[in-house]
Parts: structure tokens; C-alpha cells; sequence
């Protein structure tokens, strides 16, 4: 479970770039973040992950606050960002075993586990090879693999489809339905409203900084317009906002 209360983050002051942020979001859910581009998904998220510090409010990962218990909430949550360029000089195992090695899962494990999250991403046979080499669809599987390493109850995606190929994209769809099932929390912004529409329990979308709306597709139709498609009602609930 993830709970943001009454956040706030300015970058300039006098203008905030987070404005009150409340948000609870439950074990067992997938939930799409969706907004503008400059809306505030990334920063939220990097709150969310203690990369940056709210100005005020907290943020509790399964009921550990982000900034006076960081190592605590760390341990309970998975992040993807939203750039999968970051350790190139590592051979993919090496990167692999580095994470393995913070989050100290045992040897045959961690073995069990690299071998069958890689094979489903179909890049096992490129793990002796610099992650520099690899596409960027490449680098998008080998950075899902880590985070998936540790089996952690939260995961945190932001535009985690971005890059894959078909198949690997159905495949961590088809794992989030998984981890949720299970109990689980799924958190994932997309600008892919039609993923939104067809993956997530509930939605949140944020203009300007401002939470605009929370619930599910068939709330948001009830409150704005019937016999319409999310992009459309995501249009019209972004352009009243301005």
C-alpha cells in the first residue's frame, strides 16, 4: 500500500509543482497515473521513491514514511523509471548481481531467479555482453529484470512499456494482473491511455500539479460523459482544467 498525504513540492518559488497531493493506493490494485506531459507524474514518483524530498506532506510505503524511514520503505518496493540508461559499463549479470547483492538474496536464488526473468524477456543470451551494447528495448527488459529480482510487494513504473517489444509489453501486463492478484500494489504512470483503460483498477489523473480525478473508467464516465472513450474524457477533464 502506498499513501501520499497532503504533498507539495516547488522547484521555483512561489509556484508549486505538486499542489496537496492525497493519494491512497491499496494493496491488490493496479493503478494508472496518467496526466499532461509536465503535469507532475514523474516528480510524484520521484517522491514516491525518496529520489526527491516533498516540500511538505509524507509519503508511507506499506506504512513506512519515505523520508524518516527510507531504508525500511526501500525495502518494499520495485522502481522502474522512465530512462533505462544508467550503469552501461556493467555487463547485464554483473548489474544483475550488484542488485542482488543489496538486496541480499541468496546465491541459488538469485540464479533461479535471473535465469527465468531473463528468459522471459529473451535476453538471457546477452547477459555477458556491456548494457551499453544493448537497444533500448534491451535495456528496458534488463532494468525490469532488477526490479523484479527482489520479488518486492509495491511495484513503481513509470512508462514501463515504453520500448518493449509486443511481446515483452503482453508479458508485463500479464505479471502486473499477476502481482496484483496476489495482494499486491502495482503503481505505473503511461501516456498509453488505451493500457490505462484495459489494465488498471482505478485511475488518478494529475494536471498542474493537482489531483483532477480518482476512481475507475466507469466512475469517470458517470462524472463527465457517458458512451465515451478514455482519451476522450482524458482530453476533456485535462482542457477543463487550463
Amino acid at each position: 500500500m502506498i499513501n501520499i498525504e497532503n504533498v507539495t513540492k516547488s522547484y521555483v518559488k512561489g509556484k508549486k509543482s505538486i499542489d496537496g497531493l492525497n493519494l491512497e493506493i491499496n494493496n491488490g490494485e493496479i493503478f494508472g497515473f496518467l496526466g499532461p506531459n509536465g503535469a507532475g507524474k514523474t516528480t510524484t514518483i520521484k517522491m514516491i521513491t525518496g529520489i526527491l524530498n516533498p516540500d511538505e506532506g509524507d509519503i508511507l510505503i506499506d506504512g513506512k514514511s519515505i523520508q524518516k524511514e527510507p531504508i525500511e520503505a526501500k525495502k518494499n518496493f520495485g522502481f522502474v523509471p522512465d530512462s533505462p540508461d544508467m550503469f552501461l559499463k556493467l555487463k547485464g549479470i554483473e548489474y544483475l548481481n550488484f542488485l542482488a547483492d543489496i538486496y541480499e538474496i541468496p546465491n541459488e536464488v538469485r540464479k533461479e531467479r535471473i535465469e527465468n526473468l531473463t528468459k522471459k524477456f529473451e535476453i538471457y543470451e546477452n547477459l555477458n555482453a556491456e548494457i551499453q551494447s544493448y537497444s533500448h528495448g534491451m535495456r528496458q527488459k534488463i532494468v525490469i529484470c532488477g526490479v523484479l529480482l527482489n520479488n518486492p510487494k509495491n511495484w513503481i513504473l513509470d512508462e514501463p512499456m515504453t520500448g518493449l517489444d509486443p511481446k515483452s509489453s503482453y508479458d508485463l501486463k500479464e505479471m502486473m494482473r499477476e502481482h496484483s492478484k496476489k495482494g499486491n500494489t502495482v503503481f505505473f504512470s503511461t501516456h498509453v491511455l488505451e493500457v490505462a483503460e484495459k489494465l488498471c483498477d482505478r485511475v488518478g489523473i494529475i494536471n498542474k500539479g493537482k489531483l483532477v480525478f480518482v476512481g475507475t473508467f466507469e466512475e469517470m464516465k458517470n462524472k463527465f460523459k457517458e458512451n465515451t472513450s478514455l482519451e476522450e474524457l482524458f482530453l476533456e477533464i485535462t482542457e477543463n482544467e487550463k
